[in-house]
């Protein structure tokens, strides 16, 4: 270093301590200043879509084919992490970018890279990092979509999606799917919607608990022949039972906060049953079924009653009912499960349609989209009776196109009307 060099260092290298012109030690730890080595020599940034790239590797990693699911993901701030969506429009979740399966891990004792342990799952971000066990990048840092996220089942011919939306930090909508057999041999389908309540505690358990026990008591029950609509009714009880029980553990959510507000987890249900030729639908809330005739010539219909301010004041003709759902009450909830609900009512209707269509079961996270059956019938595929899955994907990027403030859920179930002369298990 010469000297000229020297007098141009403002504090010491080692412990940062003033110099004056012409030190050659540092006076508080002794540093020889003579020894500062000499600055590394700057190099330029290599850009992006530098020529240098193979050309067999794609430069646009955050493309995404829309055929296929692709997990959302946010962190706990409820904002997203990672590149925007390609498209708010739904022939998929979120598009993050997948993990680049060449990606690969630093190793800390050597700094060269390593490629992941197999199986092991990688970071959607930085696409290098292992992700811990706590769902957190260990070489970025940023948190993991979540697993409810977005979750995509598809079951025969009923299908169901549910996505966080985009003002949400968690999803705390859940579903069950399933099909069973009646005595007669003949099947019975079942979709189960649940939407947590987010002014109470822990409504994602509360959601996923009362979709489990509903679906649980329908296999049970319609296998022995229950009639399809007790058994939904019974099936909603079972809910609130396993709402309930959630009331007396110990909220996971308060660890961390002893002063928060403690409720009891709550949350809405709504179900459709189709089987022996009749259509059952049952809820507790404001989440919805609607029928949609495969004949969009024929006139589609809601199939429930909203438990809420909204709807009581237009039973009431207190207000039109636009007023009403414009109002800022109106999405106050007046019939719920859980521990604290007034007074469960299980709302059970049975219908027996005369041709072919599909039934929309949703949270209030679609239907705020799409409330008049006619908007619902509008925004549905043509062939959703032939795909179930695409069409409830449709209907959730209408949702998210829309703006997303809720979490957004829909299941997809078509009924087939049997050909003239055929019977029917119940009549």
């Amino acid at each position: 270093m010469t000297m000229s060099q020297t007098h141009q260092l403002a504090a010491c290298p080692g412990c940062e301590e003033p110099l004056e012109t012409g030190d050659l030690f540092c006076g508080a730890c002794g540093y020889d200043l003579s020894a500062v080595p000499e600055p590394p020599l700057d190099h330029p940034t290599i850009e992006m879509a530098s020529p240098v790239a193979s050309a067999s590797e794609p430069q646009l990693p955050y493309a995404v084919r829309t055929d296929e699911p692709v997990a959302a993901g946010a962190g706990d701030d409820g904002v997203d992490e990672y590149p925007p969506p390609v498209s708010a429009s739904l022939d998929r979740g979120h598009p993050h970018p997948a993990p680049d399966p060449r990606a690969a891990e630093p190793d800390p004792d050597t700094h060269v890279a390593r490629p992941p342990a197999p199986g092991a799952r990688v970071c959607v971000a930085c696409r290098a990092g292992r992700v811990d066990g706590d769902g957190y990048c260990e070489n970025c840092g940023h948190a993991q979509p979540r697993e409810r996220d977005h979750m995509e089942q598809e079951l025969g011919s009923v299908s169901a999606v549910s996505d966080r939306g985009l003002r949400h930090h968690r999803n705390e909508d859940s579903f069950a799917l399933s099909s069973t057999a009646l005595p007669d041999g003949s099947p019975a389908v079942v979709a189960i919607v649940c939407d947590g309540v987010s002014s109470a505690t822990r409504p994602d358990e509360a959601s996923a608990a009362a979709a489990d026990a509903a679906n649980e008591a329908l296999l049970a029950a319609l296998p022995q022949g229950t009639h399809p609509q007790q058994a939904m009714h019974d099936a909603i009880l079972a809910a609130a039972e396993a709402v309930n029980s959630l009331a007396a553990e110990p909220g996971q959510a308060l660890k961390d906060d002893p002063h928060r507000h403690q409720n009891a987890p709550a949350c809405t249900l709504v179900g459709a049953i189709s089987a022996g030729g009749l259509l059952v639908v049952g809820w507790v809330g404001d989440s919805r079924a609607y029928w949609v005739p495969d004949d969009r010539t024929a006139a589609p219909a809601r199939l429930t009653e909203d438990d809420s301010w909204a709807a009581q004041m237009v039973a009431a003709r207190l207000m039109s009912e636009a007023d009403a759902y414009a109002d800022e009450r109106a999405h106050a909830i007046t019939g719920w499960l859980g521990a604290d609900a007034y007074e469960l009512d299980p709302h059970t209707a049975s219908f027996k349609p005369d041709r072919s269509g599909v039934v929309v079961v949703c949270t209030d996270g679609l239907w705020n989209y799409a409330e008049a059956a006619e908007e619902m019938a509008r925004v549905i595929p043509a062939d959703a009776a032939e795909r179930p899955l695409q069409s409830a994907r449709v209907l959730v990027g209408h949702a998210l196109d829309g703006g997303g403030h809720d979490n957004v859920t829909v299941a997809v179930l078509p009924f087939a009307v049997e050909q003239q002369g055929a019977g029917s298990a119940y009549n």
